[in-house]
């Protein structure tokens, strides 16, 4: 199904796609233009920046700063050593934005992330007073996130949706712009905690950080045992990311790349007409509206870093694999063949 929709509609897009663009730079308006170059400029100069510090994980590090252009939050996952956390670290430093960091640990509580009310009696007016938790920041690391009991990771449950956090009834806004970039252990690994699923949900994308290759490896030794430190430059500028996360938003997206994106959630609910036998057999649970959200905006973003000021096809297929994996619940059966939400997604055509 989905791929029937690609044929029928390639034609129509590349209109489509001609016409929406002249729309919006106005058939020739160089300001757009330079915008978006401009734009793109500066990210590479974050990418560039990253690699000084972090060697390999191109794609995770393209991927995460997708994620930020698009205002969602990041979930890494991968096996300890591999630079998860120095890579989060290296984001802050870059982007020039406030960083906090939590150790999650069994014995966290969820005050000690959201902050709590202290009593003051030296205070003439309110005896309770708020002292803020690091969530208060625009970077919130949070490390090896499911070491922590389900109880302890709920508390970021409103911080990522809402961008607030309530504490004795009263509300306190998060400084803008803010992301949770959460690192995590395998679940096959000892002391680990599933995350529930609505905070699963809450990520847009879920990367997954592979072992780096001999050459990598090699690099990494030499970069990290020398002498010298590796010096973290920072890029950006004060505003600079909420300015592109809210042209991001204006990067259009046309009936046919929507209908397409819709397919593709579709097609991983195992209810669905369009789902393939493999989904049926395999998935419990599918994804939801969210999974549209992160493909929607993932793609956009995809398409700002490239120049662009529509959604192809491409961009879609682009942040499929990270936007969907972490919303497929898969059974028993799929554990015992050996299938994953990435073969199920590969599956799809993407």
């Amino acid at each position: 199904m989905v791929q029937e929709l690609i044929e029928l509609n390639e034609d129509y897009k590349a209109h489509e796609e001609t016409t929406t663009h002249d729309k919006l730079t106005g058939g020739g308006d160089a300001a757009v233009r330079e915008v978006l170059e401009k734009a793109g400029r500066r990210l590479q100069e974050m990418e560039d920046a990253i690699g000084a510090v972090i060697i390999g994980q191109k794609d995770v590090v393209h991927q995460v700063l997708i994620a930020m252009l698009a205002g969602g939050h990041v979930l890494l996952e991968g096996v300890p050593g591999l630079g998860k956390t120095a890579l989060v670290r290296t984001i802050g430093g870059v982007t020039g934005l406030g960083f906090r960091r939590i150790q999650f640990t069994p014995d966290l509580m969820p005050a000690d992330i959201t902050g709590t009310q202290i009593y003051d009696a030296k205070s003439t007016g309110q005896p309770f007073k708020f002292i803020p938790g690091p969530v208060f920041s625009n970077i919130l690391l949070a490390d090896e996130i499911n070491r922590a009991t389900p109880k302890t990771q709920s508390a970021l449950l409103e911080a990522m949706q809402e961008k607030t956090v309530t504490v004795g009834g009263a509300g306190h806004p998060l400084p803008e712009p803010f992301f949770v970039l959460a690192t995590q252990n395998p679940l096959e690994m000892e002391g680990t905690y599933p995350l529930p699923e609505a905070q699963l949900d809450r990520f847009i994308f879920k990367i997954n950080v592979s072992f780096p290759t001999a050459e990598e490896l090699a690099a990494i030794g030499n970069l990290t045992t020398g002498a010298d430190s590796p010096v973290i430059k920072k890029v950006l500028e004060p505003g600079e990311m909420l300015q592109w996360q809210q042209l991001v938003r204006k990067v259009v997206v046309v009936k046919d790349i929507m209908d397409y994106a819709v397919q593709l959630v579709l097609s991983t609910r195992p209810d669905s007409p369009t789902a393939s036998e493999q989904v049926r057999r395999y998935v419990r649970y599918g994804s939801g509206p969210r999974g549209l959200q992160a493909l929607l905006l993932g793609a956009r973003a995809e398409a700002f870093r490239a120049g662009r000021a529509s959604v192809g096809y491409e961009d879609i297929r682009k942040v499929a694999a990270a936007s969907l994996r972490h919303r497929l619940l898969l059974n028993f059966e799929a554990a015992a063949d050996g299938i994953t939400p990435d073969t199920l997604i590969q599956s799809m055509g993407v």
